[in-house]
């Protein structure tokens, strides 16, 4: 593609500028392989986007979506209704953490995260508890890119040009501890006790009954991988359900079968009160999201709205669109006629060994990993922050492996589709970016 055709598009989350100076174009996909534009087979490592958990160009759920957009390609979602919407509610449902049978449909992950906490507000409302106002966040969290998102995100460089955010809001602590957990497998050994900041300052700070929600992903993924210590998330129940404050797990990416688990609710066995997932839910086939909760906060709605009154004035005109329904449900069908997750925690001890044999290389001062998806975090060069990571993820397209960088640290989460050797491939091309990066 020439320069000059382009220029009209503003790419997001990108280096405009460097990226049309030296594109890097992808043309089609295929299972665990995108092709680019010279015809170069490459290596996915990172599924999409956190998102193509089952793969590329997975026939059941182009068929789905083809046959849709042939029968009704687009249904209003206020006021009326079209039985996929239904049937893609009843089995994402039945696939949640049991407990968290309400299903509201969205968009994306940033549109999830939004509207939980637009719920959580409003349900302490309807309730009387009217004021449970603050939420509360977490220091390198990453909760989408819409005002809600950001203001309880706390990922830096996201932040700094929007300074107009809900005042409303608190943050803990990140849990991420390099002096006592670097180069961990799994679960960090040390870090429970960052829970208790939640007690120790903020409910004491802010006066726990002005407090609506607390939400954290269980694993921190934007900001580098990140893998809650052992304890820490229990503990945050805990002191929730202590003060009645609502917990809410944004499990956009740690949702379908990332972590080698249907959700991380099910594999720290912590449930949330409200559930956020994106990506994974449809493939990344066509944008959709949802927001998962507990029956009692629908409840809570239901009863407090009068006869033919809208219940929760809140969503999208895509919400439930007929396509997103037929991908979703053909993405579920598939995660479990597959095995899907069950493969992903089979693959796992392999997906550890490899990335650890990463320690030692020059650069690397961290690998992280649990499930599928790993994080190596180098050195950063001075004055000049998160140059050698966008210098490795370059090196690695240039051999034909696609990895996530942000900052210094790799990322690696790859379908769950992808064959052992293949992951052999994948860390190969790492540690020969980094020994070849300065």
């Amino acid at each position: 593609m020439k320069q000059e055709n382009m220029q009209a598009y503003w790419m997001p989350f990108t280096a405009n500028r460097q990226f049309k100076s030296a594109p890097r174009m992808l043309v089609s996909a295929d299972g665990m392989y995108y092709k680019d534009d010279a015809g170069r087979d490459i290596l996915d490592g990172c599924a999409g986007l956190w998102c193509v958990n089952a793969g590329h160009n997975r026939k059941p759920i182009v068929e789905a979506i083809q046959r849709q957009a042939a029968t009704l390609d687009y249904a209003p979602p206020f006021q009326l209704g079209h039985p996929l919407a239904f049937e893609a509610a009843e089995q994402l449902a039945a696939m949640a953490p049991k407990g968290l049978g309400k299903v509201f449909f969205v968009n994306s992950g940033s549109e999830a995260a939004d509207t939980a906490l637009k719920m959580a507000i409003a349900y302490h409302r309807v309730r009387g508890d009217a004021a449970r106002v603050k939420l509360v966040g977490r220091e390198r969290g990453y909760h989408g890119v819409n005002f809600g998102g950001i203001s309880v995100g706390g990922i830096a460089g996201n932040r700094k040009l929007f300074p107009v955010t809900l005042t409303a809001t608190d943050h803990l602590k990140s849990t991420h501890d390099l002096a006592r957990n670097a180069f961990s497998r799994g679960e960090p050994e040390y870090g429970a006790e960052l829970a208790d900041e939640l007690e120790a300052r903020i409910t004491t700070l802010h006066d726990p009954s002005t407090i609506a929600a607390v939400i954290v992903e269980p694993m921190a993924g934007s900001t580098g991988v990140l893998i809650p210590p052992k304890g820490y998330l229990k503990r945050l129940r805990e002191i929730c359900d202590k003060y009645g404050i609502l917990l809410i797990f944004d499990e956009v990416i740690t949702g379908f079968g990332r972590l080698g688990a249907d959700w991380a609710a099910n594999r720290f066995d912590v449930l949330p009160d409200i559930l956020t997932c994106a990506k994974g839910l449809s493939n990344g086939v066509v944008p959709m999201g949802a927001v998962l909760v507990k029956p009692e906060i629908h409840d809570a709605f239901m009863a407090a709205a009068g006869d033919r009154m809208i219940e929760f004035p809140h969503g999208y005109t895509y919400s439930a669109h007929p396509l997103a329904c037929a991908a979703s449900i053909a993405t579920l069908n598939l995660y479990r006629e597959e095995d899907l997750f069950g493969r992903a925690a089979a693959l796992a001890p392999r997906f550890e060994e490899k990335a650890h044999a990463l320690r030692g290389e020059r650069h690397v001062k961290d690998i992280r990993n649990l499930g599928l998806v790993a994080g190596i975090e180098l050195d950063s060069r001075p004055g000049a922050a998160g140059q050698r990571g966008f210098d490795v993820f370059l090196k690695c397209w240039e051999k034909g492996v696609l990895v996530r960088f942000t900052g210094d640290i790799i990322a690696c989460s790859p379908p769950l589709i992808i064959e052992e050797q293949e992951i052999d491939r994948l860390f190969a091309a790492i540690g020969e970016a980094i020994r070849e990066t300065e």
